[in-house]
């Protein structure tokens, strides 16, 4: 059986190795579905009112990945090339009143992607969650990018 080599580490890795082995590193998992879940209700939560009023019928769904066909439809070749979704008919699209059929309007959030990008972006996962929804529900409204950026910076914090 070999020997395990030592390890020498320069003093900022020393400084940041005892600033790490400080969190207990085993216990720390991605956040659940549940807890997903109350996270964007919690981002949903701090968006102006006004905003929020105007979203009264929308329906937020917390999925692990995009379904097959919404993929394929978009072009999409991976999973996790897309965070978020807008289905149903936004706003400027409608008539005066609801079609006969016409499924609810949801934002889709996609747990494990969202997640994905959460790890390679120096981002809090609830400053993506807010992003994500933020950028759907414009969508909803027809909202341009930057009606959608002046949202997200009223957003509590």
């Amino acid at each position: 059986m070999g020997t395990v080599p030592s390890i020498k580490a320069s003093a900022s890795a020393s400084a940041s190795a005892e600033v790490s082995s400080a969190v207990a590193w085993d216990d720390v998992k991605a956040p659940s579905a549940a807890d997903f879940e109350s996270l964007a209700q919690t981002a949903y939560d701090r968006l102006p009112d006004e905003f929020r009023a105007l979203c009264a019928d929308l329906i937020i769904n917390v999925t692990e990945f995009p379904e097959d066909d919404v993929l394929k439809e978009l072009e999409i070749e991976s999973p996790f090339d897309i965070l978020g979704l807008f289905t149903g008919v936004g706003l400027p699209q409608q008539g005066s009143g609801p079609q006969t059929g016409q499924m609810p309007n949801m934002i889709h959030l996609y747990r494990r992607p969202i997640l994905d990008y959460w790890s390679e972006h120096d981002e809090s996962l609830g400053t993506i969650v807010t992003h994500v929804l933020v950028h759907e529900i414009g969508h909803h409204f027809g909202f341009s990018d930057e009606d959608m950026e002046a949202i997200e910076a009223g957003a509590e914090r």
